[in-house]
């Protein structure tokens, strides 16, 4: 698709599109969804870095404010059916949460903000730390434990 037919396509000008190619533009979120819609793919497949398939560890900088430190980064991305549900976790020292399995299909998004988690999957462990994510298929027994010695606050996102 030619630069002025999607310009066309998506509402963006011609020369956003130029700049963004290039590298030397700084988009906003809604502009990028705009272009993404456009070209009939998902937002997270536009600034994904083409080598780096896996959903469920895109981790890509999505944008950068005017003021250093400001900045989204796109974690990760999961299909849902029906729904999401956010949640905030606190696990203080010792703490030991065991979980069903869900239903196939679901899967639930962690990020560590304080403190370290261990998400147990099974019997294996695998150790989150402030500021890391991971995502799983929760249809498999798991479980969640604070091992360290301060509270671990944690987002937890279950896609349903």
């Amino acid at each position: 698709m030619s630069q002025t037919a999607l310009a066309e396509k998506s509402g963006v000008s011609r020369r956003m599109l130029v700049a963004i190619e290039a590298g030397e533009k700084n988009v906003s979120l809604t502009t990028l969804d705009r272009v993404a819609e456009a070209l009939d793919v998902a937002f997270s497949d536009l600034i994904q870095a083409p080598d780096a398939r896996d959903p469920s560890r895109i981790n890509e900088l999505a944008w950068a404010g005017t003021i250093p430190g400001s900045k989204a980064v796109l974690l990760s991305k999961a299909s849902a059916t029906r729904a999401v549900e956010l949640w905030e976790w606190r696990l203080e020292p010792g703490e030991h949460y065991p979980s069903e399995p869900d239903a196939d299909g679901w899967s639930e998004q962690l990020y560590v903000f304080e403190g370290c988690l261990t998400l147990m999957l099974g019997d294996v462990p695998h150790t989150i730390a402030a500021g890391e994510f991971y995502m799983f298929a929760s249809n498999q027994p798991h479980s969640y434990r604070n091992d360290g010695e301060v509270a671990a606050r944690f987002v937890r996102n279950v896609v349903i």
